[in-house]
Parts: structure tokens; sequence; C-alpha cells
């Protein structure tokens, strides 16, 4: 195996690294002295530049606002790179109800893009952010990373799984190295979507009652970004094959009717008082996987295994977004 497909992050390319998964990557990067250069590339529609005002100050960061629909931008503010990481999406799974075509222009078109500018920079490593999306829906099973056939019942998880074919077809007709991780729900500080965030502002704007999507037995894994950036991290150091997919969950799942207990809980009001409104049938929207579980044998063989709980997750995060709320 070349060299340079090795684990070595020192000049770093990170498409929507002002979002939230992506402003925690930067920070995490910018804490390892052996990193060189960090380029944040973000159109700012999701992303916030109070989420990187920090890591600004860090004379190794250079921000570039743009969007990844220019291919000409992003390959010129790829040059020099070693490693890409490739966090720009939708972050709204539903608004495709409303808007079918966002998750081919937001995602797989943007992903064609930076294979494209990685190949003629001769870029040769990628990490992708990849979901549970991919795989469909199957109740029955606890998804590993060889399952199949994966059947996406949401526009969002099939850009997922084209994005992750291109990326892998480039790995291997252009000599690339690729990771793609499909994560549980990830929640934590700056979080701008879902369903603890959508909770902790309703609750905010009315403690008596609480809107719900679906039924509230909808059951899923709710993983912390910090686990998210260890699992990264663990896997690319770890890993030598040219292409490589992980799973990245925690080992237990939470319901939508306890996460809005915690988020009672967290707001500080008393269990009883907040009448929960269930908009009915066992979805949250078209598209929605009610029930996920994950097999994370392959990513936990190397060792890596999440800190916190999917409850103990999605209280943190709620907990951040309260103090968020608070200087908003």
């Amino acid at each position: 195996m070349p060299t340079n497909f090795l684990h070595e992050w020192k000049r770093v390319f990170v498409s929507g690294g002002a979002g939230f998964i992506g402003s925690h990557l930067v920070a995490s990067l910018l804490k390892d002295s052996a990193t060189e250069r960090v380029v944040i590339f973000d159109n700012f529609t999701s992303g916030q530049l109070s989420y990187i005002k920090e890591s600004t100050n860090d004379p190794r960061v250079e921000v570039v606002e743009a969007d990844l629909k220019d291919v000409g931008a992003v390959a010129s503010a790829m040059v020099g790179s070693d490693t890409v990481f490739h966090l720009a999406a939708n972050p709204d799974i539903a608004k495709a109800v409303t808007q079918p075509d966002i998750d081919f222009w937001e995602g797989t078109y943007l992903t064609q893009n930076v294979l494209e500018a990685m190949r003629v920079n001769g870029v040769r490593k990628i990490i992708y952010t990849s979901g549970s999306g991919v795989y469909g829906e199957n109740p029955r099973v606890a998804f590993a990373e060889d399952y199949g056939p994966c059947i996406p019942i949401s526009t969002y998880g099939a850009s997922k799984l084209a994005c992750e074919g291109l990326i892998a077809a480039y790995c291997h007709m252009f000599e690339l190295a690729g990771r793609a991780f499909r994560f549980a729900n990830v929640v934590g500080p700056r979080q701008t979507h879902g369903v603890g965030y959508d909770f902790v502002r309703r609750l905010k704007a009315d403690p008596t009652r609480l809107r719900i999507l679906g039924d509230g037995t909808q059951k899923k894994s709710y993983i912390h970004v910090e686990d998210v950036l260890a699992a990264i991290r663990r896997a690319d150091e770890w890993t030598r094959d040219r292409y490589s997919m992980f799973n990245v969950a925690t080992n237990d799942y939470i319901t939508v009717a306890e996460i809005a207990d915690l988020a009672v809980k967290v707001s500080g009001l008393t269990p009883g008082e907040t009448k929960y409104e269930f908009t009915g049938g066992n979805r949250g929207w078209k598209g929605d996987v009610p029930v996920v579980r994950f097999n994370c044998s392959k990513i936990k063989a190397l060792g890596w295994r999440a800190k916190r709980s999917s409850a103990k997750a999605v209280e943190d995060a709620m907990k951040a977004m309260l103090e968020e709320l608070k200087h908003a």
C-alpha cells in the first residue's frame, strides 16, 4: 500500500467545515500539532461563522466562503491538500418531501465535484460522512456494513448510497483511499436539526404542550459528536483498505417519547404537566425509518467504543442547546 494511504492529516480540506459536525472536526484537527493547514469550505447556508469563531484565530485556518457547485472554486481551494473531509450535504432529511431534488443537488452532485477536484489536484484520501439511510428499512436486522441489497426509502438515503458508490469507484479507478462512515443520529452542541433540537425549542416557546411527529415509538440510536470524531480517527488510523465503510452507533436505542421526557427534564419542567400531542402513525415523515439497528462489530474490532449511551448523548446535547439559546 502506498505510504500516502496511511493515516496522515496534515493539509486538510473540510467541506461543510462551518456546520455542526464540521466545526467540531476542525477544532479537533487544530488540537493536533501535526496539522499544518485546514481549509474550511462552506457556503454558510446552515453553517455559522460563530461555530468556527475560535478556530479562525488559528493561523493554520483558511475560510473559503463558496459553494461546492462551483467546481473551479473547489479545485482552487483544494490545492496542496492531502486529505478531504466531505461533510457538506442537505442536513434536513424531511425537506425532500417538498423539495424532491434537494438531495441530488446538495449531495450526489456535490460529491462528484469534490472527487473530480481531488483527481485533478492529486489529493489521495477522502473521508465521507454517510448515514444509516443507505440501508433502507428492515426492523428485524441489525445492519452490518455488508448487508444487502441496500434499498433506501428516502432521497437522503439514496443520495448517500450514490455518493458512497462514486467514492468507491474513484478510489479504484484513480487510486484514492476512501472511508465512509454510516452514522446513527448525531447529536451535540451546535446541532441544527433533529428531534431533540425541535423539542427544546418547542418547549421554550410553549412549555404546556409538545407536538411530536408520529406516535413516539420510533426507536433509534443517537450518538454524540465527540464519539463520532473518535470513531473517524480510530478507523483511519487502523485501516489500510483502499475503500471501507464503517457503522458508527451506540449499543442501545431510545424512543422519541423517551426523548420528549428528557426534553421536559432538561428544560426544568415538571413531568406530566406538558401535554404530548402526537401526530399519529409510526413515522415522523415520508421516508423516515422508524426503527434502525446497527451491527458495529467492524469498528469495535479496531478498539472504538461510544462513551455515551443514546440517552446520555441526547441529554447532553439538549443541555448544550439550552445554553446556546440563552446566548442567541
